[in-house]
């Protein structure tokens, strides 16, 4: 099995299913994009989790990562593992903590919300892709963002990602992609 990481690029108001959301997922290394329709709760889950907002009491996900630190589990990535009717599934990837592997089943926006919170990738498989995935018509205009050393990415993705960073007040990471900027010029 071929596995494809993917990265969060947007999470938005559902034009096909009112009252949900559209998150939309693209490969690290293409042009193919994975819609997934979640709830307003779980948007909210993984909306609270990317802005980096600190609510007051544990949510539901921070209580679950909360409990799986304190008890020495890891997750280590999350694989959204298949498609049955339409409804994505998908795999919490880890250890235990004595070491021994873990496998945990999941909806796919719960196992996203909680990759974010762990730090981890999230994959899928070639197989899901091209079930699901949709092609870019304009791949030029794709962008991704990546994860790694801001080094990976070219000029015109940093430039975007500078705009994306500062429209959400976030001057240390601004200040570092600047610096990135400076580098290729």
């Amino acid at each position: 099995m071929k596995k494809v990481e993917l990265n969060i690029i947007a999470l938005a108001n559902s034009e096909s299913s009112k009252g949900n959301f559209a998150l939309i997922l693209e490969e690290q290394k293409g042009y193919r994009r994975l819609p997934i329709i979640i709830g307003s709760f779980e948007a909210q889950a993984i909306a609270v989790s990317l802005e980096k907002m600190q609510p007051n009491r544990p949510q539901t996900h921070d209580l679950f990562k909360n409990t799986l630190d304190q008890s020495d589990i890891s997750i280590s990535e999350v694989l959204i593992s298949d498609m049955v009717n339409g409804i994505f599934h998908a795999t919490l990837i880890g250890k235990k903590a004595d070491g021994s592997p873990l496998e945990v089943d999941a909806r796919s926006s719960d196992a996203i919300a909680l990759a974010i919170r762990f730090g981890c990738p999230i994959f899928t498989t070639e197989q899901i892709m091209d079930k699901a995935g949709v092609v870019l018509e304009s791949p030029s205009k794709a962008f991704t963002n990546k994860r790694g050393k801001l080094s990976d990415y070219s000029l015109e993705e940093l430039e975007q990602l500078l705009l994306q960073v500062l429209a959400k007040e976030d001057y240390e990471s601004a200040t570092k992609i600047r610096d990135a900027i400076r580098g290729k010029r």
